[in-house]
């Protein structure tokens, strides 16, 4: 009786050990331990391992995160910039960003990953040809496990630069040329198999990591994507020697969608991700993965899309869905930003710097540059950005639903007054009409602006500054055209008659508006 019991509770233990919540690959689906199929919603968490000089609005003068670091390290100094780069790391993503997204509506993050936080570059190796492995990249990336285990929610391990840099778009991979690239060193695509078997060593038995994303957006001249699925096969191997189950991502070439010598499927867990940007959002637009789909019985996750109009947001995600794919947004949080469901305040010290680095103002001292740089920092917090709850509601109640509601979540109150940009949540058609709502270049060739004004709300109605400081909110309505109109749900406490003043300037003496109640112009 005792020996069958204590064996009883070892094989329970063991099913407990595993958890419940394993993602794996069934034909075309992605399911849990339950058979479920499960569609991943989820959120790029970045900026926040790799920067981007375009999230930094440094572009134009320092593109990739080395230019970054090394611009900044030479305005206040290696050990105040070391301080900074903590200060960002620690404060960028914390619990209150999961515990947002997740009462918004999403199931996962894909984390974007700087292979300089688990292990050092090969020029810096100590004994050429070995690993050194850090422990920063585990602490932040086990912490943010953590966080979304407590949410339920998965976390895709995506590597967004891989050792040496994997493609020509410098900003995305913090790619040198100055230095070997990945595809040109024999001692880079060593270390990033050995990188992913220590991850995979590390997470094997989490059930809330979905899987792991080999490398984000490769995009270099690889004929026939020989090199690129040979890397892959060595990283899957790899992964394979440590970690049976969880299933692994893997992106085309030039910029994720080229599939070219990638199929046919060389592991049973493989899904295949490609990226949607500026693109219509039609069948056919995705056609060239639901063909590889239905060809090879493999699930789609779309890894990133974004950087558009709310109109857009809310179509491409209607698209998605009803294609059976699963998506993460990119991203959470940048500089003053209109289209990320948090937006961080650029400030006026962080806006000196800019001057500076632009050749515009002289260079600030080293504490004062020091000072504005840790007041950046802080302002990544959450309860420190613009939360911007129009861009998560696009993304899902829009989708399910053409119904409107109040912008503040109450109508506004009549007699009272009724800020132009307050107008209801909802989409294009139903709770505004604007000429421009997106931007489809990638489809078109010519980028279209969705808000000219770029501020305060990512719908296509144009808002921005109003300084004459009788604005009832700091901005206003701008560049509209004939049959442009915007909805608003109000309570009126009194009934009765009432003026209605409307505060407009225009740059001529021709225009019209008009005003409906319930459908009936007044």
């Amino acid at each position: 009786m005792r020996i069958g019991l204590i064996v009883l509770l070892v094989f329970f233990s063991f099913g407990q050990l595993r958890g419940q919540h394993f993602l794996s690959v069934e034909g075309q689906d992605i399911v849990n331990e339950s058979g479920e199929p499960v569609l991943l919603r989820g959120m790029g968490l970045g900026g926040w391992m790799v920067q981007e000089g375009y999230m930094m609005q440094t572009s134009g003068f320092a593109g990739p995160q080395y230019e970054i670091r090394a611009m900044i390290e030479n305005l206040i100094g290696v050990e105040n910039t070391e301080l900074w780069y903590d200060a960002w790391l620690h404060n960028h993503v914390q619990k209150s960003d999961i515990d947002s997204l997740k009462a918004w509506g999403f199931n996962s993050v894909r984390l974007p990953m700087h292979f300089n936080l688990w292990t050092l570059p090969i020029e810096d190796e100590p004994v050429d040809g070995e690993n050194t492995w850090l422990d920063t990249g585990f602490e932040l990336t086990d912490s943010l496990v953590a966080w979304c285990a407590a949410n339920e929610m998965y976390v895709i391990l995506d590597l967004h630069a891989a050792p040496g840099g994997q493609g020509y778009a410098q900003e995305i991979s913090d790619y040198n040329p100055a230095k070997p690239s990945l595809w040109e060193s024999q001692e880079n695509k060593n270390k990033m198999v050995a990188l992913w078997k220590r991850i995979a060593e590390h997470y094997a038995g989490e059930q809330w990591v979905a899987g792991y994303d080999l490398l984000n957006e490769p995009n270099w001249n690889l004929p026939n994507g020989s090199a690129l699925r040979s890397l892959y096969m060595q990283c899957t191997d790899s992964i394979r020697s440590v970690d049976a189950d969880h299933i692994i991502f893997i992106e085309g070439n030039w910029f994720a969608n080229d599939f070219t010598g990638l199929t046919p499927p060389w592991d049973e867990q493989l899904v295949y991700s490609p990226h949607k940007y500026w693109s219509k959002n039609e069948p056919v637009d995705m056609e060239f993965v639901t063909s590889l789909r239905n060809e090879h019985n493999v699930p789609i996750y779309v890894g990133e899309s974004g950087e558009n109009g709310n109109a857009w947001f809310r179509d491409a995600i209607h698209l998605l869905e009803g294609l059976n794919m699963g998506w993460a947004w990119w991203p959470l949080k940048k500089i003053e930003s209109i289209s990320c469901p948090m937006s961080i305040v650029k400030t006026d010290g962080y806006q000196d710097l800019l001057e500076h680095w632009n050749d515009n103002a002289p260079q600030p001292a080293v504490e004062v540059a020091t000072a504005s740089l840790m007041e950046l920092a802080e302002g990544l917090k959450t309860e420190n950005c613009v939360i911007q709850t129009d861009v998560p509601d696009a993304m899902f109640r829009q989708v399910a639903t053409d119904e409107t509601k109040p912008f503040h979540g109450t109508p506004h109150t009549v007699p009272g007054l009724v800020p132009a940009t307050d107008f209801d949540l909802g989409r294009q058609g139903y709770a505004y009409n604007d000429e421009q709502v997106a931007t489809f270049h990638i489809t078109t060739g010519e980028f279209t602006a969705w808000n000219n004004g770029w501020q305060y709300r990512n719908d296509g109605v144009d808002i921005q500054f109003s300084n004459d400081g009788q604005s009832a909110n700091g901005y206003n309505v701008g560049w509209i055209s004939m049959d442009e109109w915007m909805d608003y749900t109000v309570e009126v406490q009194t009934a009765g008659l009432y003026d209605i003043a409307v505060r407009v300037a225009a740059d001529g003496s021709n225009g019209v508006f008009h005003l409906l109640v319930d459908g009936v112009q007044v």
